[in-house]
């Protein structure tokens, strides 16, 4: 079994199944949903074998290691592997689409096509974690983005074709820097290769490897999203059904952090010294614009989707910081939010099945009538403002006190950054517990609850947002329990990430100083 191609059964085997949902005997869409659940659960439950039993925690390099040669021609090779910063990703993506399939239940609008393309979704985003070849990195980034165009423009709201578009504009364009660079780096030097372990012992020149990183940091800004390349978001998430939005705010996001992490970082270490004052600035950007965005949102799904965006900053700094620590916070933040954000975005889906609106004017002493309703909101809300105890302070935390103690920035610029940082954590709970209240607390909305059965949440919905909860805490309490999943891949890549500036590497040359003073670092 040493020898059994673990990986590739795990992203095939989804996607193979789903080739199968057209010929199922089935009239009123029971049996699909019962099936695509089935598959889903059979999927991640080798995820958790071949972790568990295949995986080692101490390896910093990849693991699972698959390759078969697809296209000589082009040197195109089926090239799969994981490692530190990719397997708890492949876990999440397993975990959150299951959770998904199983919030899909009410779906009877064409449900053969719905979960045909949530299990092609299931197959196409992991195998954007384990994928080891550029070109087909590139191949399955794209292809990844079809389910999720059909899932909007059919399944979506009133404005769902103009959120596709947009989705699809975005998201294909940035796209395009992905083949761009990819196929630069290929042909850079004298031999011609894809494989990402041979693309990053490449000798690039600086100059090279700055234009690289500029193209990969235009498509992953996209996806991640940041300022100014984030506002496909909040259109996509205003007209995504429930599941629908787990996937995207539980898995897709992730997709641009990894990215980031494996390409511009990994590959590209001397650009990296150079764009990372730049990736700190928009992570606080990122924070405080989507914060005030969202405390100024009525729209209850925008006001959530606001709230990622300012998520993801954290991240942003964590991969800019130059420290383990720093480093850490950023992957565990990804994998924090991604349960949040998929926990919150299923109760707002709940919520709107009972009340029929998202206008957070329209709403009031809901929580009256929905009391597991209110009860799940409020936790999960906790979980989304960093309260102790809570998966998401634990990631905040690492990343603040992991860029706090770096020694690749100057104090003054460090303090500025800080700040902003502590004044972000401090809007959040402001918007969201605003939020809050004005969904669930005060006199019931007459009109609201005249026309509307505002029935309380079904066990199917409390055992989803169970399930979510049940990581969120545990990591919370217990950190070391991912931690120790990437610590040995993120330790090895912030040592190489230090060496690539000069001021940490040669502190003994006073006059030798990293050239990007007037953007903070010394």
């Amino acid at each position: 079994m040493a020898d059994f191609p673990w990986l590739t059964t795990i992203i095939l085997f989804p996607i193979a199944a789903s080739l199968l949902i057209p010929v199922l005997p089935d009239k009123d869409g029971k049996t699909v949903r019962w099936y695509s659940l089935i598959v889903g659960l059979i999927d991640f439950a080798l995820i958790v074998y071949v972790f568990s039993s295949r995986y080692d925690f101490d390896n910093p390099e990849l693991q699972l290691v698959e390759s078969y040669s697809w296209i000589p021609q082009l040197d195109l090779n089926w090239s799969v592997g994981v490692d530190g910063i990719s397997m708890p990703l492949v876990i999440l993506t397993g975990f959150i689409t299951t959770l998904a399939i199983l919030a899909a239940w009410p779906v009877t609008l064409k449900p053969r096509l719905f979960y045909f393309l949530i299990l092609a979704m299931y197959g196409g985003q992991i195998a954007v974690f384990a994928v080891q070849d550029m070109l087909l990195f590139f191949l399955v980034w794209e292809l990844e983005l079809v389910p999720v165009y059909f899932l909007l423009s059919i399944w979506g709201g009133k404005k769902r074709q103009y959120a596709a578009t947009k989705f699809i504009l975005y998201t294909a364009g940035g796209s395009l820097f992905i083949l761009i660079a990819a196929l630069m780096m290929g042909f850079y030097g004298d031999t011609v290769t894809f494989d990402m372990r041979s693309l990053a012992v490449k000798d690039y020149a600086l100059n090279f490897q700055l234009w690289v990183y500029a193209g990969f940091l235009i498509a992953y800004a996209v996806k991640l999203p940041i300022f100014p390349l984030h506002t496909w978001l909040p259109d996509a998430h205003g007209e995504a059904t429930a599941p629908v939005h787990m996937l995207l705010a539980g898995i897709l996001l992730k997709m641009g952090g990894y990215a980031l992490i494996r390409m511009n970082a990994q590959m590209l270490p001397d650009a990296h010294a150079y764009f990372a004052p730049a990736l700190v600035i928009l992570g606080v950007v990122n924070i405080i614009y989507a914060a005030l965005t969202s405390f100024a949102q009525r729209n209850l799904k925008r006001k959530i989707a606001y709230s990622s965006i300012s998520h993801m900053g954290f991240v942003l700094i964590g991969i800019a910081s130059f420290t383990d620590l720093g480093l850490s916070g950023a992957v565990l933040q990804m994998v924090s939010h991604g349960l949040i954000g998929a926990s919150l975005f299923f109760l707002v889906g709940a919520t709107y099945d009972r009340t029929h609106t998202l206008m957070l004017d329209e709403m009031g002493g809901v929580g009256q009538k929905m009391q597991k309703i209110f009860a799940m909101f409020t936790t999960c809300s906790m979980a989304s403002l960093a309260l102790p105890g809570m998966s998401g302070f634990v990631a905040e935390l690492m990343v603040f006190v992991g860029f706090s103690n770096s020694d690749a920035y100057n104090p003054t610029f460090k303090l500025i950054v800080v700040f902003l940082m502590a004044v972000g954590v401090i809007l959040t709970p402001i918007y969201l517990l605003s939020m809050l209240r004005e969904i669930f607390y005060g006199a019931e909305n007459k009109e609201l609850t005249s026309h509307e059965v505002l029935a309380d949440a079904e066990p199917r919905e409390v055992f989803i947002i169970a399930c979510l909860l049940v990581p969120i805490i545990g990591i919370g309490l217990y950190p070391k329990m991912l931690t120790q999943v990437y610590d040995a891949t993120t330790l090895q890549l912030t040592e190489r990430l230090r060496d690539s500036v000069p001021t940490l590497v040669q502190r003994e040359v006073p006059t030798v100083s990293f050239r990007a003073p007037e953007i903070g670092v010394r």
